[in-house]
């Protein structure tokens, strides 16, 4: 028996949150007296994932797996499953985890639970913290079946080094051609920027700005945090920004360490889709402002004056700590 996890890989390198689920899966190990298995899709090797207690890599070279395709990912992530006996299956909460999640549970007759935020409280019963309400509380839940599919929500456990020596081997699929009901022809994504998706700090804007003209101050604040910019829906509705930039509710959820949002009123949709941010800044020039209830740190006064003052401050603290 042993935990398995699914880890996440791009253009053949690791994202961020495959070390994390494979953190987060060898403390579930260590409780269970087991080791971690994981499962990649076209990956260069085993990467760093020795250091985060993975101890097996099945990486799959099929060419039908070269692009992400739910159905057949679920499918092949099972046969892993299935071939490791593994009792409990660890995913993330990316849009790609979360597609396949539901498929994975089907698959291997486990119940999933998304949202969470911590490890086991025990293993018998196995129960799990998750996020609820969208994030305004937590509820303690028990998975009952034989195998356990989790999902754990970003930078809920962050990275912990553990480190053992890690096996790849190639994952021997059985994906026929209808298990490849959508084919992904390309994917066309910026290569230039951090993705709202990896990113520890976003810095996201709306009407306040005025308008498209001027972002510029936006995304120069980016650049000197590393973070990723991003936009309330009424700035991708009007065309402001494009539409993979929108977070909130009926958006990109995102739960990053660090959020700051300039110029955005604070609607309860656009809200519900940053709460789990640790930390939450706003710069409105409306003390009255919705956000200013839901932020740690507030700052009522106009963008216009505030960000440049704040690039600049920055970029002192940076030259003079490097």
């Amino acid at each position: 028996m042993s935990v398995l996890v699914y880890t996440e890989s791009e253009n053949g390198a690791f994202k961020k949150n495959a070390y994390e689920v494979a953190s987060y899966a060898k403390g579930i190990a260590d409780m269970l007296g087991t080791d971690v298995a994981a499962v990649a899709f076209h990956a260069n090797g085993a990467g760093d994932l020795g250091t985060y207690g993975v101890n097996r890599l099945h990486n799959a070279t099929d060419s039908s797996l070269e692009k992400f395709n739910a159905g057949a990912y679920a499918k092949a992530i099972a046969q892993a499953a299935k071939a490791e006996n593994a009792q409990v299956v660890v995913i993330s909460s990316s849009a790609n985890s979360k597609y396949l999640g539901s498929l994975l549970s089907v698959a291997l007759e486990a119940g999933y639970v998304t949202n969470v935020v911590g490890l086991p409280s025990s293993s018998s019963p196995f129960t799990v913290k998750r996020s609820v309400f969208t994030n305004k509380a937590f509820a303690n839940t028990e998975i009952t079946t034989d195998v356990k599919l989790v999902g754990l929500s970003q930078n809920a456990y962050g990275l912990k080094e553990n480190a053992v020596e890690c096996t790849v081997n190639e994952l021997a699929t059985q994906i026929e051609e209808s298990d490849l009901k959508v084919h992904v022809q390309s994917v066309d994504k910026a290569t230039d920027k951090v993705s709202i998706a990896d990113a520890e700090i976003v810095v996201s804007a709306g009407r306040g700005l005025k308008g498209p003209e001027n972002w510029g101050m936006i995304e120069e604040l980016a650049e000197v945090l590393g973070a990723a910019t991003a936009c309330s829906k009424p700035v991708s509705d009007m065309g402001w920004r494009p539409h993979g930039e929108h977070v909130g509710q009926t958006g990109k959820p995102v739960a990053t360490n660090l959020y700051i949002a300039i110029g955005i009123s604070g609607a309860i949709q656009h809200l519900a889709g940053i709460n789990a941010s640790k930390t939450k800044v706003v710069i409105n020039t409306d003390p009255e402002a919705p956000f200013f209830k839901a932020a740690d740190y507030g700052v009522v006064g106009d963008a216009f004056e505030v960000v440049p003052a704040l690039i600049e401050k920055l970029k002192a603290f940076k030259a003079a700590n490097s």
